[in-house]
């Protein structure tokens, strides 16, 4: 008997009836990414864009601005945004109706989730997963799921063309996180190419180009040539977009356990004076501790300068990393040190934990707002997408727009168009 291989597995598990209720969940992230790709459309990513005609059609500009404000939704053991890359894939012209388009976001989730969750710590210290997981996503994202009442022949035929698809997808998994030491736009650019290539492979293998069936685990593929202990995949019975949090603030989600730690110590004490200490796990403090950030990017990816925001104003607004904030509260940083907890590593990425110590008191944290154990309310998401919008210069009207579309609509043409009016 032939080994099965794991995109074989994966294959098998992604051809399975959605039900209504996690229908209803991916709707709360489809405007989640909407907001997110609305609070970017006066960035230099959108103007160069844009105005220099890289993409000529709205979702391929979409694409570039779902992670731009680092407000995008994140699966915490996989350590990725699974909606920058996924929504992108479903939202075209000629989609099936509503409910079909989020059948195929929720497999994407799928898909990108259990590929990423594999991935161990010598992957992610080189790799950005979002790009190296995310083409899986895509591929998945994109394929033409038949109808239930295909007949076996058809259904195997099918299943053994979406291998294919992962393989040849796999064969292109990059993303490396040099970006993040440089002012450099690569992030987005991963996610781009993720969609691009989830979409060429799924169009090429449904034609018949073959990929190889053990991309992953094979001698010379995935795992081999960049892990060193690649975790077992796993078939869970609910979807895992159920898994995936909600981010609050804008800034890296690695930044978000000491915003929250703050928040609640500030709350206790009524202020912070004087200096403050965060404790969090390695990966946090390796993209995060940045006492002296110079960009809008480098604010955003600094636990001192999220600390000094909150010591010093309150809860983190969109302006609060812009460049007048960073210059503003450079003494405040100048209180906040950095370390890490063995402890909080230990829960990682499980858990996204933070411990802060200031003037005698200590609060910590072992989840953050927005995860499934403190999750975001209905309202809340709504919220967050509306200040994204109105961020991006839209008028309330859009918000109002976008919430009933997301939520209530029927239309996926509707939302392609949407985004058209907002990006041409």
């Amino acid at each position: 008997m032939t080994q099965e291989s794991l995109t074989e597995k994966l294959a098998t598990h992604l051809m399975r009836p959605v039900d209504e209720a996690t229908r209803k969940r991916a709707r709360l992230h489809l405007l989640d990414w909407l907001g997110c790709v609305a609070g970017a459309r006066r960035s230099e990513v959108a103007e160069c864009v844009i105005s220099q005609g890289i993409e000529t059609y709205a979702l391929a500009t979409a694409s570039w601005l779902g992670n731009v404000m680092e407000m995008d939704d994140v699966h915490r053991a996989s350590i990725l945004h699974p909606g920058p890359v996924i929504w992108p894939c479903i939202l075209h012209d000629d989609a099936d109706d509503f409910d079909h388009m989020l059948d195929a976001a929720i497999i994407g989730y799928e898909a990108v989730i259990t590929v990423g969750e594999t991935f161990d710590d010598a992957h992610y210290g080189f790799y950005h997963n979002t790009a190296t997981a995310g083409v899986f996503g895509a591929t998945a994202a994109f394929w033409p799921f038949p109808d239930d009442d295909h007949d076996q022949k058809q259904a195997e035929d099918n299943l053994q063309k979406l291998v294919s698809a992962f393989g040849l997808a796999g064969t292109s998994s990059s993303g490396l996180w040099q970006m993040r030491h440089e002012d450099s736009d690569a992030k987005q650019w991963h996610i781009a190419r993720a969609i691009k290539t989830g979409l060429d492979a799924s169009v090429f293998a449904f034609k018949g180009i073959k990929g190889p069936r053990f991309i992953l685990e094979g001698p010379q593929g995935l795992y081999a040539a960049t892990c060193k202990n690649p975790k077992p995949m796993t078939f869970p019975d609910q979807w895992r977009i159920h898994e995936v949090s909600f981010k609050p603030w804008g800034a890296c989600r690695h930044v978000h356990p000491a915003i929250d730690a703050a928040l609640a110590l500030k709350t206790k004490l009524g202020a912070l004076e004087g200096d403050i200490l965060v404790e969090t796990y390695a990966d946090a403090v390796a993209f995060c501790d940045r006492p002296d950030p110079q960009t809008v990017h480098d604010a955003k990816f600094s636990i001192q300068h999220a600390v000094a925001i909150v010591a010093t104003r309150d809860v983190p607004q969109l302006a609060d990393f812009e460049p007048e904030a960073i210059a503003a509260l450079a003494d405040a940083r100048g209180r906040v040190t950095v370390s890490e907890a063995s402890v909080i590593t230990s829960r990682y990425p499980e858990h996204y934990g933070a411990r802060i110590h200031c003037a005698g008191e200590t609060v910590e944290l072992v989840d953050t707002r927005g995860d499934p154990e403190r999750p975001l309310s209905k309202d809340g998401i709504v919220e967050k997408a509306r200040a994204l919008i109105a961020w991006g210069g839209l008028p309330e009207a859009e918000a109002d727009r976008a919430v009933d579309l997301a939520l209530n609509g029927k239309d996926a043409g509707a939302i392609n168009q949407m985004l058209t009016d907002w990006l041409s």
